[in-house]
């Protein structure tokens, strides 16, 4: 594009050179027989300096739309090419889930003012009542625990206690009595005998059965014995951990009871107020959080336009990648053209222009320079500016994307003396322009002061007068420096 508005750029000038040369050879000139007699006369007139660039109409707004949330489409209630006002909804999400989250905060803040409004209001009577009822409970829920771990600690526990004992002692002893008597019966004794000593063992037999199955009955009742003691001991201490752990249990509710009391007796402090204001402050921005994601499922126009796409469909979730809806606002137009680094100089805020259509080729739109882009961009070697012309109201028929050409008005001079740029030589030594002027049968050398140099034509601002005859001079080493 910027190589194009180059071309476009140097053909224009090509056009006005060849025919404000062309004008000029017939209102002012003449051309002798050779280039030495070609002249020109001064005469005055206007020069317009412009900057000429090419682009594509644009409209003077346009937004693609997108949901900030995921979700499932509900609803969509534009088509491709409708005209929606400001503020008008264009498409909604399924905002049920957003819904219960609105609701769910609306509960917490109301649960936290009114905890606010019981600080702010102090401690009533019967509150105070009923936390000095549950402490007197509470105290005397300890007292019965207290009673049951020492009825267990003492008494018929530890007399229970020391009979089983007393009978595994017993038991202890008949178990004893029972093993000696049970080993006497296999004790064996050596006699003398004429064939030889023998030995004779009196308690093997009946006696030693009678003394095993003896004993067998004593150690049996030693087991029970202990059994029994064991079985008590454990009993007892497990009876007693557990009313050790009442009594501990009963003892925090009674000191929590009277830590509540004393809260509502000693009432609010500035300290509590204070934390329930940030609780109520917290579960404000949690609701304005919850509505404004339930705002956030409603997507609504920003600006009176018309609807240049629709990428959604009602049951579909909504595309991630591409926007919802496309806006534009056609209610005016702009272009923006690519101004070369030579002439970006010349332009500033507020510079008339006039603006071709390439499709519109009987119409001429006028319009103002809007903005000059602070960075340039490159493009096959060539740098340029981007400048916004914002194009005045009309009635064409005017498209975005239609191709154009904007002639920027830099500067109109009226009433000014005028001469062709092929006139004019410099001088290689002092750098001062001059010209040859026809004065009678010879040609002399004027040195003259030029201002603005356009288009093939420079400004005199001193050294020549109206009606002067200018005589082209070939002369080498001088050169023309602005071009015939």
């Amino acid at each position: 594009m910027k190589r194009r508005n180059l071309w476009i750029t140097l053909i224009v000038v090509a056009v006005i050179a060849i025919g404000g040369g062309f004008f000029l050879w017939q209102r002012l000139g003449k051309r002798g027989g050779s280039e030495e007699t070609q002249t020109a006369v001064v005469e005055r007139g206007t020069l317009r300096v412009t900057v000429t660039a090419s682009g594509r109409i644009e409209p003077a707004a346009q937004v693609d739309l997108s949901f900030d949330l995921p979700g499932r489409v509900a609803e969509v209630a534009v088509d491709l090419g409708d005209q929606v006002a400001a503020g008008q909804v264009l498409a909604r999400l399924d905002d049920t889930e957003a819904a219960l989250a609105v609701r769910q905060a609306e509960a917490a803040l109301a649960a936290s003012q009114a905890q606010l409004a019981l600080l702010q209001a102090g401690t009533r009577p019967e509150q105070i009542a009923s936390a000095a009822a549950q402490l007197q409970a509470a105290q005397a829920a300890v007292a019965q625990a207290v009673a049951q771990r020492d009825q267990l600690s003492g008494g018929n526990a530890e007399a229970q206690i020391a009979a089983a004992q007393a009978q595994l002692l017993a038991a202890q002893a008949d178990e004893w009595a029972a093993r000696e008597a049970h080993d006497q019966t296999l004790q064996c004794y050596t006699v003398p005998s004429p064939g030889g000593d023998e030995e004779v063992c009196p308690g093997l037999g009946k006696p030693e059965e009678q003394a095993r199955y003896a004993l067998n009955a004593a150690e049996g009742s030693l087991q029970a014995a202990q059994a029994n003691l064991d079985a008590l001991q454990q009993s007892t201490d497990a009876q007693l951990r557990a009313a050790e752990a009442a009594v501990w249990a009963a003892a925090a509710q009674r000191d929590s009871a009277q830590a509540q009391l004393d809260l509502l007796q000693a009432g609010s402090t500035a300290e509590d107020i204070a934390a329930a204001e940030a609780a109520v402050a917290q579960a404000e921005a949690a609701l304005e959080i919850a509505r404004n994601n339930q705002r956030k499922t409603v997507l609504v126009a920003p600006f009176d336009g018309i609807v240049a796409a629709v990428n959604i469909t009602a049951g579909e979730m909504a595309p991630a990648g591409l926007p919802a809806v496309s806006l534009v606002d056609l209610s005016s137009f702009r272009i923006t053209i690519s101004v070369d680094e030579i002439d970006i100089s010349k332009l500033e805020i507020g510079l008339p222009a006039e603006v071709t259509v390439d499709a519109l080729p009987d119409t001429t739109l006028s319009g103002v320079v809007e903005r000059i882009g602070p960075a340039a961009t490159m493009d096959q070697g060539v740098t340029s500016y981007p400048v916004i012309v914002t194009l005045d109201p009309t009635d064409a028929p005017l498209r975005a994307g239609m191709s154009a050409t904007a002639v920027v008005m830099v500067d109109e001079l009226t009433d000014q003396l005028l001469i062709p740029n092929w006139t004019v030589h410099i001088d290689q030594t002092t750098g001062q322009p001059f010209v040859y002027r026809q004065s009678g049968d010879s040609n002399e050398r004027v040195d003259v002061h030029l201002g603005v140099r356009y288009q093939g034509y420079s400004q005199v601002l001193d050294g020549l007068e109206e009606g002067d005859t200018l005589v082209l001079v070939r002369e080498g080493g001088n050169g023309f420096p602005f071009g015939p």
